[in-house]
């Protein structure tokens, strides 16, 4: 190369180089310049957290999505959406959302009457439909022959007056923590109140509609804390009824029919179905890049492709009327599912008529229950354990607390709370749920000492609950444990467990070092579930409490 040649090059890059530095500095002038204009509009923290380095898509969902997980995974790791999705009850996400609703992008709930519930602070938009799934009755198809729903129009009275008489229990989920068993509740209370346009308070103070729901919530046999447990609880046990949606009768189904067992009967009566419209939300935290990703998201669920996916795990993907092009093997008429008849959805009242009708539920409605609380009292309890358990069963135990989640014991519960450590310490008992102080001062008044022995504290709690009358009272037993029980034998509560004949749920709380293996066969035993309380005792409290 001559000089010249090289003359020209070193201009060439000196023009480049100068070209470099002007876009740069005109980049950091804009950024300057956008960084001041938010200062003087006091919006520095939102412009900080909109250049945050947080790339993950977050999402709350009701555990009843569970199931589609996989599908929003897929599209996502295809749009390189970092997609991190937390599932939670409807009443738990209410409360998570109005406490930190700036920890989320989306929230997928199962029905768009829960998002009236959020505080102003939450900013939703962009909320749509993804799919439709009645709740609906669903009954063993032997006895639905026998009750004569069978191929017949059927009204709602109809299925209450065959629990009234007697002839019908059934299973659902709580109606003050989950979104089936609340909308349900909710369509029984408008059909026994006359079926008016919208419920209202009236209706909740008539004496006349209560003493109807009393008598129908004898005939619920088990009650659940979460859709999916209610689920995987009927399943494993003997239930002629129970109360979900339809797309969970379907996997319920699915499975009876492949274990060669007797399935399930889907009533819709002509008066009215609760229907859940899985809405999809945007939760505005200010970041423009976070609601393109929450529009492509939603995008794909309501394309052809997603709802053809989501049509496939038993959704309704059709909004109104009849569609007679299913797929039979999914909505299959020989279970009752109908797809050709159009469904008659009822009104739900205003947030204060659901607050208020739940409220009145929990203390007046719902069947009684006998709880047996087993506290663990060993030596590895003494300090932050011991103080965690107090603090919890406190917040239990006192209504103003508990009420605040609509957990509180009613006049006419039954509580039963024995300590143990090495053995059974003591028995204390109250058969008014709202009379606890007694075992509050005597649940202070131990101090942590001795072993673990969960077994035979277990058949205690069995005993105390082996004579009670369960037309009356549904009864269970939380059983909380810090360590390894060693002392008793599971196979002496297995062989005790048979000999009652009756199946009595025993929920335990994990909590220290206990060991999940022991208390998952109790759960397997008992058609129950364990709680993990390692990281916040009272939370795990607060959720078994919802079991029962």
């Amino acid at each position: 190369m001559n000089n010249l040649d090289e003359n020209k090059a070193r201009r060439v890059m000196s023009i480049l180089v100068i070209v470099q530095i002007v876009v740069i500095v005109s980049v950091m002038c804009f950024v300057v310049n956008k960084f001041f204009d938010q200062v003087e509009n006091g919006n520095i923290k939102n412009y900080i957290s909109n250049i945050s380095t947080d790339s993950t898509f977050r999402v709350i969902s009701s555990s009843e999505n569970e199931d589609l997980e996989p599908i929003l995974k897929e599209y996502s790791r295809d749009k390189n959406i970092n997609l991190e999705i937390e599932y939670a009850g409807t009443l738990d996400i209410m409360e998570k959302l109005n406490s930190a609703g700036n920890n989320y992008d989306a929230v997928w709930t199962s029905n768009s009457i829960w998002l009236y519930m959020l505080n102003s602070s939450v900013k939703v938009s962009e909320s749509k439909s993804t799919s439709i799934n009645p709740v609906v009755f669903a009954v063993k198809k032997s006895k639905a022959k026998e009750l004569g729903f069978e191929n017949k129009e059927i009204y709602t009275k109809d299925i209450v007056k065959a629990i009234q008489d007697g002839k019908l229990k059934f299973s659902m989920s709580n109606p003050t923590q989950t979104n089936t068993g609340a909308t349900a509740y909710l369509g029984l209370l408008s059909s026994i109140a006359g079926s008016p346009e919208v419920l209202k308070k009236s209706d909740l103070e008539n004496e006349i509609v209560k003493k109807e729901l009393v008598s129908l919530f004898t005939g619920l046999e088990r009650s659940s804390g979460s859709e999916d447990f209610l689920e995987e609880m009927f399943l494993n046990g003997a239930y002629e009824a129970v109360v979900t949606y339809e797309a969970s009768i379907i996997n319920i189904n699915k499975q009876l029919e492949e274990n060669g067992k007797e399935t399930l009967y889907v009533l819709y009566p002509v008066d009215g179905v609760s229907i859940s419209d899985s809405p999809f939300a945007y939760i505005n935290n200010g970041d423009d890049n976070k609601k393109e990703q929450f529009l492509s998201i939603q995008s794909y669920i309501l394309s052809n492709e997603g709802q053809e996916k989501l049509a496939k795990t038993g959704r309704r993907t059709w909004y109104g009327g009849i569609n007679s092009n299913v797929d039979k093997n999914i909505f299959n008429p020989n279970w009752g599912i109908n797809t050709e008849k159009y469904i008659v959805p009822i009104k739900f009242p205003s947030t204060t008529v659901i607050q208020d009708a739940l409220a009145i539920y929990q203390t007046e409605l719902r069947k009684p229950i006998h709880a047996v609380f087993c506290l663990d009292y060993s030596g590895s309890m003494a300090g932050n354990g011991y103080n965690q358990l107090l603090s919890a069963m406190e917040y239990i135990l006192t209504e103003e607390k508990a009420k605040k989640d609509l957990l509180q014991f009613s006049e006419k519960d039954k509580i039963t709370v024995i300590p143990f450590s090495s053995q059974v310490i003591n028995k204390w008992n109250t058969n008014n749920g709202l009379n606890t102080i007694s075992l509050l001062n005597n649940i202070k008044s131990l101090k942590p000492t001795g072993s673990t022995n969960i077994y035979d504290t277990s058949i205690e709690a069995l005993k105390v609950l082996a004579n009670e009358d369960y037309n009356k009272y549904n009864a269970s037993i939380i059983l909380m444990t810090d360590g390894l029980s060693n002392m008793g034998s599971y196979q002496n509560l297995k062989n005790y467990y048979y000999s009652l004949g009756k199946e009595i749920p025993i929920y335990s709380i994990m909590f220290g070092s206990a060991h999940e293996d022991e208390l998952q066969e109790i759960a397997d035993l008992t058609n129950a579930k364990i709680f993990d309380g390692r990281t916040d005792l009272l939370k795990a409290f607060k959720e078994v409490r919802g079991y029962n």
